[in-house]
This record gives structure tokens, sequence and C-alpha cells, in this order.
């Protein structure tokens, strides 16, 4: 029975899209970037809800609690949160963001983004849905929590400034989305897209652009690695100082272990103050104070907040020998930039090189310049209001480091690489070496390998005819002999029979065929015919 189906009559859900059933990814992706923002805030909430519980003196109610927790995950996006309650009553800008408080945030988009990324994948009669929608619902369903998070911490103790939230959280959401989708394709590194100008894609495909990301990156791990070795020795030399501001700063277990939770999400950021004070520049502790191996001055006159970590500061006056020696941190990073900036190629010259390792420290001060940028912030509106290392001055310095020590050592490994070995180079193949190799070769095999040969005459040249009618020469009559008479000859005598020998009867010897040698038979026993 033919089924007839009218203009307009819209198509059963299965036979949509030919065949495909509709299936709700769109609204699962939007789902997991809201659900990502909701166990960030969740977690967050949790933990300073324990905190407050155990306080002996809470200040606030629960929904003040609440309220701070709001304001924690939208400071963990790099979000400025502004203190009304202050000694002098001028509102402080908070700006200091903990750098491992914001892998939350990320590490949950990013998760999203993959789930997001697998939900559509054409199983089951679903739609596949392209990277670009998945990273578009993802990041709107974020956003839709993030804007609701900004409006309700409005009203604790700490709001947030709305114009900061208004980028930061965008920024950290699109660029944990883009991770989490590029991750859950495959790590694509196709080319760009055509809107992109020829030069530009031709210049981006070559191998020299992700040597230069690789040693750059490397130079900003040793840069992290120096800080991180800086910052835990000058801890273990002020343990004692570090350990009387833990125990003064609160007498109860839950304020002490709320000051050791902030100071362990503090520790990246204190790797970036490291690199940053072994570049030069150093960092800034309020108006008219910077730490510098060069000296340390106008740090008396500030109201440092007690923090154990700041206890770790240089002492104050000018530098010394000691604080000289961190030159070698950006000397190893400088190092580890030129080091991996060569190519293992015969064919790539020594400007090819050279141009590597200038990208790759330009890498490196990008990426430092970067971390300064996110590791410092304004933690008041007056002295306090520079805290931490200044961007351009640590990007600049670490970009000029590394130059300095890359370049020279990319070029002199280039040329270690690529020398000839011993005994073999350029000379090998000069005129005349090869016969010098096969008369010694001769000499010492005491005979020839190879017969000389005597030389072969040219033949010589046949004249080519010059081309035309060739002369005729005249045909002149020969004279005919006169005929000679032949005897006939006569008949021969027959020679008598000669008898021929028979030879003596041979006897026959039988040949047997020859035996080939066996390996690993088996030998059976002969049985018996039955009788």
């Amino acid at each position: 029975m033919t089924q007839v189906i009218e203009r307009g009559t819209p198509l059963p859900a299965p036979q949509r899209a030919g065949g495909r059933r509709r299936s709700p990814a769109a609204a699962a992706c939007v789902l997991g970037g809201a659900m990502a923002a909701g166990l960030g805030l969740g977690f967050l909430a949790v933990l300073v809800i324990v905190l407050w519980i155990s306080s002996p003196y809470p200040d606030s109610g629960p929904g003040g609690a609440l309220h701070l927790a709001a304001g924690l995950w939208l400071l963990a996006h790099g979000t400025d949160l502004v203190r009304y309650e202050t000694l002098s009553g001028v509102p402080a800008p908070v700006g200091m963001t903990p750098l491992l408080l914001v892998a939350l945030p990320v590490l949950l988009m990013r998760r999203a983004a993959r789930l997001g990324s697998a939900c559509g994948d054409g199983s089951d009669g679903d739609e596949v849905l392209p990277a670009s929608a998945v990273f578009s619902a993802v990041t709107c369903g974020y956003l839709a929590v993030g804007s609701l998070a900004t409006v309700y911490a409005a009203g604790g103790p700490m709001p947030a400034d709305p114009l900061s939230a208004a980028w930061h959280v965008p920024l950290v959401a699109v660029l944990a989305a883009a991770g989490g989708v590029w991750v859950a394709k495959g790590r694509p590194l196709g080319p760009l897209p055509e809107w992109v100008p020829k030069g530009v894609r031709r210049a981006v495909a070559r191998p020299r652009y992700a040597l230069a990301l690789r040693s750059g990156a490397a130079g900003a791990l040793v840069l992290l690695g120096g800080g991180v070795l800086l910052v835990g020795a000058s801890l273990a030399w002020h343990g004692a100082e570090a350990q009387g501001t833990f125990l003064t700063l609160t007498g109860v277990w839950s304020g002490r272990f709320a000051v050791l939770l902030l100071a362990l999400a503090l520790i990246p950021n204190a790797m970036v103050w490291g690199a940053a004070y072994a570049l030069g520049p150093g960092f800034a502790l309020g108006a008219g104070a910077t730490a510098t191996p060069l000296g340390f001055e106008g740090s008396a006159a500030l109201p440092l907040p007690q923090f154990p970590l700041l206890s770790a500061l240089p002492p104050q006056g000018p530098g010394s020998p000691v604080t000289w020696a961190v030159g070698v941190i950006p000397v190893a990073a400088g190092l580890a930039v030129g080091w991996f900036a060569v190519r293992r190629a015969r064919e790539v010259s020594y400007g090819e090189t050279a141009l590597t390792a200038g990208l790759g420290s330009t890498v490196c001060g990008l990426l430092m310049a970067g971390l300064a940028g996110a590791a410092s912030g304004p933690m008041g509106s007056r002295e306090l209001a520079r805290f931490g290392p200044v961007w351009w001055q640590t990007g600049g310095a670490a970009a000029a480091w590394t130059l300095a020590v890359a370049v020279p050592l990319a070029v002199a490994v280039h040329a270690w690489r690529n020398r000839p070995a011993a005994g073999t180079g350029d000379e090998w193949h000069a005129p005349g070496t090869r016969e010098r190799r096969w008369d010694t070769l001769r000499r010492a095999a005491g005979a020839p390998l190879v017969p000389d040969r005597a030389p072969v005459a040219a033949p010589a040249p046949v004249p080519v005819p010059v081309a035309g009618p060739a002369p005729v020469p005249p045909v002149r009559p020969q004279p005919q002999p006169n005929p000679v008479p032949v005897p006939e000859p006569g008949p021969e005598p027959e020679p008598d029979p000669v008898p021929t020998p028979i030879p003596d009867p041979v006897p026959a010897t039988p040949v047997a065929p020859p035996v080939l040698p066996v390996s690993g038979a088996r030998v059976l026993s002969r049985r018996r015919p039955p009788l």
C-alpha cells in the first residue's frame, strides 16, 4: 500500500535529513558548558562553606559565604574584585589572580568541549555537529552562567568589576573551549583558511615556525624552573621568618588551612616572580619599591601584608654576588632555545638556523610577558597599586637574554652537526683522489685488482663521399682463351679389404645412483612379509 504524503505535510522525525533523526546534540553542548561553570562554582562554594562552618568567628551568614565563592570564581578568570571594607574607606581593587586557581575553570571547560564534540559523532543516527557549532554552543552555555555569577557576586563583600568580568571570563572560556574542541578533533594541524593571504599561509607552513614554538616553550620552561628553584631556596633560607608569619596570622586551624591553600594557589605566581627577578627587571612591591638582583630599596616604608611567601623576599640594600649569580638562569634558558632551534638537516643554511633561534627567542619573550601580566595585579589603591612584575619589561628581558645566547649557540651546534667526518669530506671527491686510492689498493694487494688494458688505437677516419653522381668507368671486352682438352681418368684399382678388429667383451658393471646425505631421517625397521 503506497503512503501518500500531501504537500506541506512535515515528514516524520525518522525520515528527516536523509533518514536520520534529529538529536539534541546542540542542546547537550550548551548544557555541558553550563554544567562546567556550575561545577566550578559548586567546588568553590563547598570549600568556602566548609571554612565558614569551621571558623569560630564567622563575619557573615551563609549568604555572604556564597557571594564570596562567586567572587572567587570570577577571580579565577582574572577578573578584578573590589574590596569596600578598608581602613581608609577608599575602595581597594584586588587583581592578584592565583594562577593555580585558573586551572579549575580551564580544565572543566576543556572537558565540556571534548564531551560536546563526542556527543554528535553520527552514531545511532544522530546528526554530526561541526567543530564551530560545538565551540559556539559550549561557550554560550558557560557565558550564560558566568553572567549570572557576576550579577550574584555584586551583592557580596567583594563584588566583581563589571568591565573586567566582561572580557576576562569570555577570554578564558574561548581559549579553553577552543583547546578542548581541537583535542577532540585529533589535534589537526592543517593549512590555514583560504581567506588568509597566500604569502602568510606559505610562510607559516615552513618548519622553522614549529621549531621556534618548541624552542621558545623550552626556554620559558627553563625560566620557570629556575624561578621555582630560586623561590624554594629563598624560603629555605628564610624558613624561620616564614614559619613565624604563618603562625601569627591566625590561631585556629581553619584559618591556617585557608592560608595554606592560598599559599599553594600562589606558587605559580611565585615562579613567575622568581623568573622575572632572575631576568633583571625584578618585581614591584608598591610605589617606588622594586626588587632586582642589583638591589632592593624602598621596602621599609611600605605596608607589606604579612604572608609566608613574602618572607622569602631578598634583603633590603644593594645586590651581592649571591644575587648576581641568578643570571645563570636566563643563560640556561638561552642555551635551551639555541639547542632546540637546530634542525637535523644538511640543506639548512646558517642564516635559516639563526633566524629560527631568533624567532624562538621572540616566542619565549611573548610567553614570559603573558605570564608576568597574569601573575601580577593591584592589591590596593595607593602604595600597593603595583604588585608584581611588569609584563613588558619581563618579556623584553627574556627575549634579549635568549637572543644573545641562542643565536651563536644554534649556529655553532649546526656547524658541529654538519661537520665532515674524519678522513672523509670534500677531498674525498676531489680530482685525482680516486686514482690514488686505487693505486694504494693495488700495491697493498700485490697484484692488480683490475688488469690494465692496452690502449686501442683509434680507427682511421673514413672519407665521406660527396653527394652527387659518381663517374662510371668504361667497360673494355676481355679476349677469351682457347680451350685445352683434358684426358679422362681411367678406373682406379680397388684396395684389398682390411678386417675390422672385434673388441673383447667388457662385463657391464651396474652403476649405483649417488646417495645424497640426509640429515634428520628416520630409519624404519624392515618387516617380514607374511607367510
